[in-house]
């Protein structure tokens, strides 16, 4: 038995802390592999946790759930007949459909009728709820509806009445999830899993009909936000995905939508670079400080990178807006960095890291 853990998770909630966090418990006594599927051309996070010593395979480029499904099922099978592992972790982009990730998962199992999927979870930052709801609602409930177990992040920095608050949000889409509230730090990694891995399953259709999210699209233009987050969105609302359908041709191919469904190619903007150019840990701060100026650079979601500094050392930020984290990594082959959100300007952003 090939046991499946799913963890997904919108733009910057924490899929790979948790992920990291997961590894340092019992199931670091396994073999296992993590399949990582990062939007985009650039991957980041992957050198990030090949320090766990870990066997790390990244698809990037697209999502599981489009262009690369074919890419997927050929991952699966050159996972399972070089590796054996007992487990293995999927890590899908933030900006991927959770229903159409675990339909891949069960396509795999036609050829490998030892793999089972024993847990799926989403994290979800439990400040941005309502915002992400309102503007990516899409995306963001069907990750909800599609998962056994969602986990908060950041609700240490966030008061009692506010994590019910997001947890009210969290059950009127899905009343059965079971939902981890307690900071991380309070919880070992053999806690959490069991709560993953107990959770009720979701039932998937293979066929990729997603009949049990007909009606998402609907949901997410009518929370009118009384406190979320107030840097960044001025209610682009229910159109938003209609403004930015750029020549991602690949989009479109061989994939069943529902009237008013969208891929993450028409949807969202990603600019990604390597680069030599080095960087003190403070201009990356003042740069990513930057960000929240929408009119300027497109509504930014998500930033990270792994970059060197003058000195020589290396060090990976991640930015989401308003947070922004800096640590120490390993040398990478070049310089990287990865910026997502919606109507991004590619140009004042390469002025802005001076690329």
């Amino acid at each position: 038995m090939i046991k499946v853990n799913i963890i997904s998770g919108f733009l910057g909630a924490g899929k790979t802390t948790l992920i990291k966090k997961l590894l340092g418990g019992s199931i670091a006594k396994e073999k296992v592999i993590l399949l990582e599927n990062e939007y985009g051309e650039i991957g980041i996070d992957g050198g990030f946790m090949k320090e766990t010593g870990i066997t790390v395979t990244e698809l990037n480029s697209g999502c599981i759930c489009c262009t690369l499904a074919g890419d997927f099922q050929k991952s699966i099978d050159e996972l399972i007949d070089t590796y054996h592992p007992d487990r293995i972790l999927v890590e899908p982009t933030g900006v991927g459909k959770l229903s159409e990730i675990i339909a891949a998962v069960e396509k795999a199992r036609v050829r490998h009728d030892d793999l089972i999927v024993s847990g799926c979870a989403t994290v979800v930052d439990a400040s941005k709820c309502r915002m992400y709801m309102k503007n990516f609602g899409e995306f963001f409930i069907d990750q909800v509806k599609s998962a056994a177990t969602i986990i908060f992040s950041r609700t240490q920095l966030l008061s009692a009445d506010r994590v019910e608050k997001s947890r009210a949000l969290i059950l009127e889409q899905h009343p059965d999830a079971r939902i981890i509230t307690t900071p991380w730090d309070d919880l070992d990694a053999d806690t959490m899993l069991e709560v993953i891995e107990s959770g009720k399953p979701i039932e998937i259709h293979v066929d990729f009909d997603d009949d049990d999210d007909e009606d998402e699209h609907e949901h997410h233009h009518h929370d009118h936000d009384e406190d979320e987050h107030e840097h960044h969105h001025h209610d682009h609302g229910e159109d938003e995905h209609e403004h930015h359908h750029h020549d991602h041709d690949h989009a479109h191919h061989h994939h069943h939508h529902h009237p008013g469904e969208h891929d993450a190619d028409e949807v969202f903007d990603n600019l990604g670079v390597e680069t030599a150019r080095r960087f003190t840990k403070d201009e990356i701060g003042s740069m990513t400080g930057q960000l929240s100026d929408q009119e300027e650079y497109g509504m930014i979601l998500r930033a990270k990178g792994i970059l060197q500094t003058p000195e020589g050392a290396w060090f990976q930020f991640d930015y989401v807006p308003g947070e922004l984290q800096v640590r120490d990594c390993a040398p990478d082959y070049a310089g990287r960095l990865v910026v997502i959100g919606t109507h991004i300007d590619e140009k004042a952003l390469k002025t802005l890291f001076n690329l």
